[in-house]
């Protein structure tokens, strides 16, 4: 069984065998926790999203979809880089924010990581209610078949932490 933990954080000072990049689909870094983990795990993890984008990703990685990487220089041995859906009121697109965590999942049993740290995946600019965001975050990792041990979610600020916390039971 999975243990979930919360952490009130920077998710590029946990110390996992992977960290989930809320990355933008052109794997080539961004704003937010994409372009902190860009920044902080240096230019190794760019080198290896341009070689991705070279050979399979032409046209950037899918909204729902995962990729693995090096993780340069964070406490990690990879990053699993994930595209979350832009939050739209009139378009249910829950079934995608979900999909992130599974992927984000699946890859990291393929890598062997027993260890995986999350953010809240599509709540800063793409603008997911935080509340909608944890209900579906802790749906989806408690239902997941995964080998990994732990599920940690590093969540930046304490409003996010209290809203996941509230959720977590």
């Amino acid at each position: 069984m999975t243990t979930i933990t919360l952490v009130l954080g920077d998710i590029t000072r946990e110390s996992a065998d992977a960290i989930v990049n809320a990355a933008n689909s052109s794997l080539l870094g961004g704003g937010g926790v994409d372009g902190a983990i860009h920044r902080r795990g240096g230019p190794e993890i760019l080198e290896e999203c341009r070689r991705l984008r070279a050979a399979h990703l032409g046209g950037g990685l899918p909204t729902g979809q995962a990729v693995v990487t090096t993780a340069g220089r964070l406490d990690a041995r990879w990053v699993v880089h994930t595209v979350g859906p832009v939050f739209s009121a009139s378009e249910d697109r829950s079934g995608l924010l979900a999909s992130c965590y599974r992927e984000s999942l699946k890859a990291a049993d393929g890598l062997g990581a027993r260890t995986v740290a999350f953010p809240a995946i599509s709540t800063g600019v793409y603008r997911w209610p935080m509340d909608d965001a944890a209900r579906i975050a802790l749906e989806t990792v408690r239902a997941a078949r995964t080998s990994v041990e732990e599920v940690r979610f590093v969540l930046f600020d304490q409003r996010a932490y209290d809203v996941f916390a509230a959720r977590i039971g």
